[in-house]
């Protein structure tokens, strides 16, 4: 089975409603990706840090509870993990204060094995941060060397706005790495002060790959590809419970996609069919509806058990062809 990687910053989310706590879960922008892949039955490893402390050890149990390979995820005896404040709005949106407690940010790792047409989740200010970019461009160097896909979730937070001409090499380098880009109003207004999927990827995208995917809460996700591929796709009304880790677990969704539906380096690079695209983005809205309906970063134990279902028949299905061939 094909792997699929995370690498990015783990914390723990306590989540306010009111200005009371409601819930503490694991999270970050790549780990909710993973978890909710891990509960669908997927190969699955996470690359990151924690702290020597009860929350580091409650966010590797989690991570080996849901099925995740935690053998890449190190530890630092003299660091406390991160801990992330989400306040939901009226909206039922998020608000975030970030307390970090490492003296130094670094990161050191081996590297997992990786084979052609594995994916890779990364992104967040994890894939920017200046101190750790040595090691985090040179693993996913690697990974384009070995031919896995890497997906590249934006996701820039308003808490880094003055960070942003710092950053900006870091982040034309991991646009030129990506194969599939996906980011958000909010990112691209806080970096480059555009609004619109197509201004954004005339100007800052699409010479450094044709994939994109621009998403506006609850609007219509919109969609750029090679030889001016457009579409647009509506977002399904629903009730929502808590809309932390939505994107996160679009993204997810997405790379689920790509798995049941057997989407190959070869493919990403001859360019996406319109029904191939159609079937990624719909896995990609229902993981990330799944997320709203609870006080959670990730999709439920039992929507995991039916997708890990669904990818086992898929699988399975693409094998008996390829015998037959």
């Amino acid at each position: 089975m094909r792997k699929v990687i995370g690498i990015g910053e783990t914390v723990l989310d306590i989540i306010f409603k009111d200005e009371q706590p409601i819930n503490a879960v694991p999270g970050g922008s790549s780990f909710n990706a993973i978890v909710s892949l891990g509960r669908c039955g997927v190969k699955a490893s996470m690359i990151s840090e924690t702290g020597n402390d009860r929350v580091g050890r409650n966010i590797i149990s989690f991570l080996k509870e849901n099925g995740v390979d935690a053998t890449h995820l190190n530890v630092y005896p003299e660091s406390k993990s991160p801990i992330s404040l989400a306040f939901l709005n009226e909206n039922n949106d998020a608000e975030y204060i970030f307390y970090k407690d490492h003296p130094n940010d670094r990161i050191e790792y081996a590297y997992p094995d990786l084979q052609p047409d594995d994916i890779v989740i990364f992104g967040s200010f994890f894939a920017l941060n200046p101190v750790i970019r040595p090691q985090v461009y040179a693993f996913l160097d690697y990974a384009r060397q070995h031919k896995a896909i890497l997906y590249y979730d934006v996701n820039f937070r308003g808490s880094h706005r003055n960070e942003v001409m710092k950053i900006t090499p870091n982040l034309l380098e991991n646009l030129e790495l990506a194969d599939i880009v996906r980011g958000s109003a909010e990112d691209f207004e806080i970096l480059f002060k555009h609004h619109d999927a197509d201004s954004v990827y005339r100007s800052q995208i699409s010479f450094y790959t044709k994939k994109f995917i621009f998403t506006r809460a609850s609007e219509p996700i919109e969609l750029r590809a090679e030889n001016g591929f457009s579409k647009q796709y509506p977002v399904p009304t629903l009730e929502t419970v808590s809309t932390i880790g939505a994107g996160d677990n679009f993204n997810a969704g997405f790379v689920y996609g790509m798995l049941k539906n057997n989407i190959t380096r070869q493919e990403i690079d001859n360019g996406l069919t319109e029904a191939q695209w159609d079937c990624v983005i719909k896995d990609a809205m229902e993981f990330a509806a799944e997320c709203c309906k609870s006080i959670s970063n990730n999709v439920s134990r039992e929507f995991g058990k039916q997708k890990q279902k669904e990818l086992e028949e898929a699988l399975a299905a693409i094998e008996k062809t390829d015998n037959n061939q």
